[in-house]
């Protein structure tokens, strides 16, 4: 994830974060290598980010407007899961944190998948998930929740 700025280079399709070239590309523009920016925050691999929205809402606390919510669905193809959860990213750190989780039960299976996420008129977050076909309404009730499930 990263802001796309005019004049940059973001080494499609030659590089990849930073100067790392593709191997199906190797050697074909020795001249952009260096000249590569690289992304902002870096998601886990294969835990497949599908939906984004960046908050402006006014029922989470101030700290939270502008900040970004991803939905990583999740990998299908590892032994040990990545994604299922919501993360949210706050501008400037170059890093993510758990927002919603709670997707995958203590022996691995998995009962939901975020996939969509958006901002309600009231400032709660809705989200989408393809694991049961469930639509989840995440609302801000004030305090400290430790609570992994989602609600």
């Amino acid at each position: 994830m990263t802001r796309v700025e005019a004049g940059h280079f973001y080494g499609w399709p030659w590089y990849y974060i930073g100067d790392h070239a593709d191997p199906r590309h190797l050697g074909e523009r020795p001249d952009l290598f260096g000249k590569v920016t690289v992304p902002d925050v870096l998601i886990q691999p294969h835990s497949a980010p599908l939906g984004i929205v960046f908050y402006e809402g006014t029922m989470f606390p101030a700290e939270y407007r502008g900040n970004a919510f991803v939905t990583l669905h999740g990998s299908w193809n590892r032994r040990q899961r990545t994604g299922y959860k919501v993360v949210r990213i706050v501008p400037g750190t170059g890093a993510y944190e758990d927002f919603l989780t709670g997707f995958v039960t203590e022996d691995g299976g998995v009962w939901g998948r975020p996939v969509g996420i958006a901002v309600a008129t009231d400032g709660s977050l809705l989200l989408s998930e393809d694991g049961n076909g469930t639509i989840w309404r995440v609302a801000y009730a004030g305090g400290h929740q430790s609570s992994s499930t989602p609600r």
